[in-house]
């Protein structure tokens, strides 16, 4: 494997770091269970990853066990900071802690959830930097608004933002 094409050909470096602080305000809640922050959107990386924090109240476990879903165009990745999350990789749902790390190649059938009944927080990477947070966005505006969606208007939205569901 080699190095990829040079993105930068300047003689001596550039200022162009960006830094983000630990109590900076989450960009997002979706309903009252969980907040986002976007510490690195396909926008501010030039398309080349997203990255965001997702922190997730402490909840009474849900009922039934959610399907999977797969992305055509992206990679994504999940890194448990703290608490415990349920990650599925496809064949099995696993309880992942502090440290636990599951990458999803782009096909790969995945999906999570906190189901604990504890408070829980992970980093999601995806690559390339797809414009996630219209996705997250939307479902935000749901969850505050109650509007419903019928099954043929959930998979017009999950199309549009290259995400669908495993059968």
């Amino acid at each position: 494997m080699s190095y990829p094409r040079a993105l930068y050909s300047g003689e001596s470096g550039a200022v162009s770091a960006s830094f983000r602080l630990a109590d900076t305000p989450p960009d997002l809640g979706i309903g009252v269970r969980t907040r986002v922050g976007y510490l690195a959107t396909g926008a501010t990386t030039g398309g080349q990853f997203g990255l965001y924090r997702w922190d997730m109240a402490a909840v009474a476990p849900e009922g039934g066990t959610p399907s999977g879903h797969y992305h055509r165009t992206f990679s994504e990745s999940f890194y448990i900071l703290d608490g415990t999350v349920s990650l599925y990789d496809g064949r099995q749902w696993r309880d992942g802690t502090a440290g636990d790390f599951l990458h999803v190649p782009p096909g790969g059938i995945h999906g999570f959830r906190n189901n604990s009944g504890a408070a829980a927080s992970m980093l999601v990477l995806f690559t390339p930097g797809a414009p996630r947070e219209g996705y997250f966005e939307a479902l935000a505006d749901l969850a505050a608004t109650g509007r419903t969606l019928t099954e043929s208007e959930w998979v017009e939205l999950w199309a549009r933002h290259d995400q669908y569901q495993s059968k």
